[in-house]
């Protein structure tokens, strides 16, 4: 099977929705992206990842209720496919495999 790889802002989001817990649409993973990390992000940045995360078979989403704070209008509703929880777990795996990989003194500062 071809691997599909992350990039690390899509990794971020995805996570974010796996947090959120079948709770996250745009606005909430903008916001608890931006909490947690500290990074600015735009909507239509967390957005276009969604899509993408979408279309790669890594979350899916679906229409939540109307409400009248958005004026009607229903929130789409992202969850983590299972496919997208293996993507999880194995980037996991590679990174934990590579940080055991550092030499112990490789990450130690000197004194120049």
């Amino acid at each position: 099977m071809r691997r599909t790889y992350l990039g690390e802002f899509e990794e971020m989001v995805l996570l974010m929705v796996a947090i959120l817990n079948g709770e996250g649409y745009g606005v909430t993973i903008s916001q608890a992206l931006e909490e947690h990390t500290g990074r600015s992000v735009t909507f239509g940045t967390v957005h276009n990842t969604l899509i993408r995360l979408e279309e790669k078979g890594f979350v899916k989403s679906e229409l939540g209720g109307a409400s009248t704070e958005r004026g009607g209008r229903r929130k789409r509703i992202f969850k983590v496919t299972a496919l997208g929880s293996r993507a999880l777990q194995d980037i996991q795996q590679l990174r934990q495999d590579l940080w055991q990989m550092i030499p112990s003194q490789a990450l130690k500062l000197s004194s120049l």
